[in-house]
């Protein structure tokens, strides 16, 4: 009896417990070449804005779309990164 129900109580915990996922290696190499991707248009969107010659105006609209574009690819990215986890 003690062991039909240590092997119910062990069934129970393991049909209850929380499953933690992981990325799995292509993944992790997706997630690593998007940062380096995203790393490299942020330094060339800097250079663009810092060689700028148009007038005030201009260099920071550049720059605010930049910005806005940079934000987007980060949100698109992490999204996908904790959707690959979450999997």
């Amino acid at each position: 009896m003690k062991l039909f129900k240590l092997i119910l109580v062990i069934a129970m915990c393991l049909f209850l417990s929380n499953v933690h996922a992981t990325e799995t290696l292509p993944e992790k190499n997706e997630s690593f070449k998007n940062e380096i991707k995203r790393d490299a248009n942020k330094e060339l969107n800097r250079v663009d804005e810092a060689t700028c010659t148009g007038t005030d105006t201009e260099c920071m609209k550049n720059k605010i779309g930049n910005r806005t574009e940079e934000g987007k690819e980060l949100i698109q990215d992490k999204s996908n990164e904790i959707k690959n986890k979450v999997d």
